[in-house]
């Protein structure tokens, strides 16, 4: 059974720092043989792509709105996909979601239909 269990939202002012962490158990070719994409919901909002990294931690996407501020890594020996975010704004307010895909090809990462499992979600509450 694939289980993918983020942790690490939370409340924090504008301008602060948090880390979201996925930790993944049950895949079925390995941890190191996915990609891991993080996507974020807000409310009223569609799910949309966040940043993503591929299965051997070689390439990382994010999308514009993050560039600079938010850093996608992953420790392949733990199972575990990390999203640091910085600078964070009220805009990022969500919900957090990580996800995984078998090797998807480069240009499949921001596709939610790219990802077979999901996480159950982290609320990320950014106050100004």
């Amino acid at each position: 059974q694939v289980q993918l269990v983020e942790s690490g939202g939370g409340l924090v002012q504008a301008g602060g720092s948090l880390r979201l962490s996925c930790a993944a158990s049950g895949l079925t070719f390995g941890f190191s043989n996915y990609a891991m994409g993080w996507f974020r919901q807000a409310p009223g909002k569609e799910r949309e792509f966040v940043a993503a990294i591929s299965w051997s931690g070689g390439g990382t996407y994010q999308t514009d709105s993050v560039k600079g501020r938010f850093t996608i890594s992953r420790d392949n020996a733990k199972s575990t996909a990390y999203l640091y975010m910085n600078s964070l704004k009220p805009e990022d307010t969500a919900v957090y979601y990580c996800a995984a895909a078998y090797r998807p090809g480069r240009t499949d990462y921001p596709s939610i239909r790219t990802y077979r499992y999901w996480g159950q979600g982290t609320q990320v509450t950014v106050s100004s």
